[in-house]
């Protein structure tokens, strides 16, 4: 059926969300018009909502942000994650914040209706929040029309027929699609405190399963000269370049559906080469199946700025930053794999290491952006490792 103008309060409401059960919130909206379907998650961070709505790990994703705050620190060309905005929608509690920051170029909803992208206001969010933790990860439909008119039977019929991200590929359609060479180091408060590299002193190929560009800078940044190719880049392409390391990337969607195609690559690459292998999020996932191991989707997953991690070697504990929706099964974790670190919220996995070679990945985000700097050691673990090989 359609409504008519939603009127709530004598006050009309120009957005809607669409629950699974039926549920509707009636909220407004900012940004673009247009209505998209997806995958609920919530997102904790404090800041960083522009780096967390253009990281391509969210792509099919809609974002509940459960910071108040939202578009205080307005847009900047500099802290794009990627040049597309990869989540479909952001939800968040009040109307968008006037940006205040010296290093802003343009107000948060400018930038959304310049992307296409939809923006909620006005929702109860830790309603929302309180009902994933709860019911789990669910998929819903939002719309925004600013004259309040909404056809509740469409966004039904498109709500049902979402298959969701279970079985879907997703990092082939967020990869680029040629390689080519990122030289860009981490963004510093000036020039003086910028972190340079006179000559870069280890090769690597990057394997772009929907790479965030901080992690580029934090290779760069590291000694690597950095080659980045696309996600379905064959074992044979990458050792006919040589290179000294290779990194697997963040990525979105289910990690069985990505591995058909990367995890041949990466056993290929095992049994051919002895060079270190770092994965990170999704390359993390994909490097534990290429080794033998299995892969679960969580109630809610983890999103957010705030995650303590366990390092089990050394005993110490990092805040990092993570998204993920899908987690490496430790129990499934075979002979000579080992379990390096663990979430201290829910105890699963967060890392692994081959034993007796230079290949580990972590759950989590070591190059941040935005979140703590906790884990950074891990990308000079990773050149450190070239050093060592190269020694040998």
């Amino acid at each position: 059926m359609s409504v008519d103008t939603v009127k709530l309060d004598e006050k009309i409401y120009t957005a809607c969300i669409l629950f699974e059960d039926g549920n509707i919130l009636y909220g407004n909206g900012f940004g673009s018009e247009g209505s998209v379907v997806g995958e609920l998650c919530f997102n904790t961070s404090m800041t960083g909502y522009q780096e967390i709505m253009t990281d391509p790990s969210y792509a099919e994703q809609i974002i509940t942000f459960t910071f108040p705050h939202i578009g205080n620190t307005g847009i900047n060309s500099e802290d794009d994650e990627n040049k597309l905005i990869s989540a479909l929608a952001m939800i968040v509690k009040w109307d968008p914040t006037k940006a205040s920051n010296w290093r802003s170029q343009k107000q948060l909803s400018h930038w959304l209706k310049e992307r296409n992208k939809l923006g909620i206001c006005q929702i109860d969010t830790r309603y929302i929040t309180s009902l994933i933790r709860e019911k789990g990860a669910q998929n819903i439909a939002v719309c925004c029309n600013n004259n309040g008119n909404f056809n509740i039977q469409e966004l039904k019929d498109n709500l049902a027929n979402y298959s969701g991200l279970i079985g879907k590929d997703l990092a082939k359609d967020v990869s680029c699609k040629k390689p080519y060479r990122w030289n860009e180091p981490l963004w510093a408060f000036n020039k003086s405190h910028q972190h340079t590299i006179a000559k870069p002193t280890r090769n690597v190929i990057a394997i772009d399963y929907g790479a965030k560009t901080n992690i580029l800078k934090c290779l760069v940044s590291s000694g690597c000269e950095v080659t980045v190719m696309p996600a379905q880049t064959t074992a044979q392409e990458i050792i006919d370049k040589k290179p000294e390391g290779l990194f697997l990337s963040n990525g979105p969607g289910d990690p069985e559906a990505t591995g058909n195609y990367a995890v041949p690559m990466i056993q290929e690459i095992l049994d051919q080469t002895k060079i270190p292998i770092f994965g990170i999020c999704l390359g993390h996932q994909m490097l534990a199946l290429a080794l033998g191991a299995k892969t679960l989707k969580m109630k809610y997953g983890h999103h957010g700025a705030n995650h303590p991690v366990k390092d089990l070697e050394t005993g110490k504990v990092e805040i990092t930053s993570m998204n993920h929706g899908f987690t490496v099964d430790s129990n499934s974790l075979p002979d000579g794999v080992i379990e390096t670190h663990v979430s201290l919220f829910d105890g699963t996995n967060c890392g692994i290491q081959l034993k007796n070679r230079p290949v580990f990945s972590v759950q989590y985000h070591p190059e941040a952006s935005p979140g703590p700097q906790d884990s950074f050691y891990l990308f000079e673990k990773f050149v450190k490792s070239m050093s060592i090989i190269n020694q040998n």
